[in-house]
């Protein structure tokens, strides 16, 4: 099962989703001693890409918005995105391995919320009981606009695709 799941995983998601999940869940369990994956080897390669997968979304919907706004990175509409993919293959290269620096960043970054929360947590031991809550919400939320801003392109796509 393991070894199909391998297979069939893109350099992409290897490299912004399983990476970073794994890398994420290394620091938490290491340096917050926050344990997130089991000891079985099949399901921690899947708690690994979900975990990349939410610190991946975080970096798109939380940390590129922020730097764009700051000014630390800047990038042209994704309509002039798809156009200049299509001319030049090395683009899709480039973004994949942004991407990845960004979802590190992103990995790194909440690790750190995570660090200070335990500090508030510790200050306020009540705050324990609602660490599901807190987490369930925070997923939630992640998912919600991760689904909004997919469909977005999705619809960008297909009106530039109808002009």
């Amino acid at each position: 099962m393991l070894s199909e799941f391998l297979d069939k995983i893109t350099s992409y998601n290897l490299f912004n989703y399983l990476l970073p999940g794994a890398v994420f869940a290394y620091f938490a369990e290491s340096r917050l001693e926050i344990k997130l994956v089991p000891d079985d080897l099949v399901t921690a390669a899947f708690v690994y890409y979900f975990l990349g997968v939410v610190v991946s979304r975080f970096g798109s919907l939380v940390l590129e918005p922020l730097l764009k706004k700051i000014r630390v990175v800047n990038a042209e509409p994704y309509t002039a995105f798809v156009s200049a993919s299509e001319k030049d293959s090395k683009i899709e290269v480039l973004l994949e391995a942004a991407n990845m620096y960004r979802t590190l960043l992103s990995a790194m970054t909440i690790l750190l919320l995570l660090a200070a929360y335990l500090k508030v947590e510790a200050i306020y031991p009540n705050l324990m009981q609602w660490r599901g809550p807190i987490g369930g919400c925070a997923l939630a939320f992640i998912f919600l606009f991760a689904y909004k801003k997919q469909t977005d392109y999705i619809v960008s796509r297909i009106r530039k695709l109808n002009g």
